[in-house]
């Protein structure tokens, strides 16, 4: 796990519960910190496959709800990018961006490539941090998912033909 000016994150909340005003004094307004998602993807030359990871962040918000910060980027080949997708949070009132890598295996776009291009990207907004989880590996519902999309080729199924 690497990351940025943060510790890990554990768990993460809806954006209503995290971005929020307290009063410190009735005069002196505090902020309090506002968490986002920035999940992102390898990219590809096909909008088709660009558009999925739109359509994962919408589902991600819908599920931790409408005032939850969610955006999707790219490391490459499509657009946003990992800048603009940041850029994106912070415009939106993000103090803390999570970083998740919509890809399975800790490799080398995990492992380097990402936390360079997101450091990269957080030079712009100082006083901004992020930190990265983990990419979806062998998480029980991608396990549940793999199941399940096998189960549902039915073995009368006739094998392609290669």
């Amino acid at each position: 796990m690497r990351d940025g000016d943060a510790t890990r994150l554990d768990t993460v909340r809806p954006a209503t519960q995290v971005c929020a005003v307290s009063k410190t004094r009735a005069d002196a307004p505090q902020a309090l910190e506002c968490r986002a998602l920035l999940l992102v993807d390898h990219g590809s030359r096909r909008s088709q496959a660009n558009a999925l990871l739109d359509e994962v962040a919408a589902l991600v918000k819908q599920r931790l709800g409408a005032g939850t910060i969610v955006e999707p980027a790219h490391m490459e080949l499509g657009t946003p990018s990992i800048a603009e997708g940041f850029a994106r949070c912070v415009e939106q009132g993000a103090t803390r961006i999570v970083v998740h890598p919509f890809m399975l295996a800790p490799g080398r776009h995990v492992s380097d490539d990402l936390p360079r291009l997101v450091t990269e990207a957080a030079r712009a907004h100082q006083g901004v941090a992020f930190v990265l989880s983990d990419p979806l590996g062998t998480h029980p519902g991608v396990i549940d998912a793999v199941v399940d999309r096998c189960g549902a080729v039915r073995a009368e199924d006739e094998p392609s033909e290669p």
